[in-house]
């Protein structure tokens, strides 16, 4: 059986909040650990029926770029609720939300 193993690594300041993130993995291109200035987790918990996450920024992260990360992240769970279960409803809702909260970024942008 293959495996395959994915790093995360948080340098904290001294009040706790996140420096700087670094992330690997096995499959990963290029060679070493490769910054990052956001990283959002989510695992099943199949005993408990409940989901649990792990969300972090680095503190110098701008903030219209923390909305579009999260933006981001909605449109792949629409891809990905789409490509597991074929459910084409709920993946155009998370779509049409994606765009509302683009229009919302651009509005308050101007």
């Amino acid at each position: 059986m293959k495996k395959s193993e994915i790093k995360i690594s948080v340098e904290l300041d001294e009040q706790n909040i996140p420096e700087t993130i670094m992330w690997d993995a096995d499959e990963k291109q290029g060679e070493g650990p490769s910054e990052t200035k956001s990283v959002s987790l989510s695992l099943w918990d199949d005993k408990t029926k409940n989901t649990l996450r792990i969300d972090l920024w680095a503190k110098d992260m701008p903030v219209e770029d923390m909305k579009r990360f999260y933006i981001d992240c909605i449109g792949g769970m629409a891809q990905s609720i789409l490509n597991s279960t074929g459910d084409e409803y709920m993946a155009s809702e998370l779509n049409a939300v994606c765009d509302k909260f683009v229009t919302h970024l651009k509005n308050e942008m101007s």
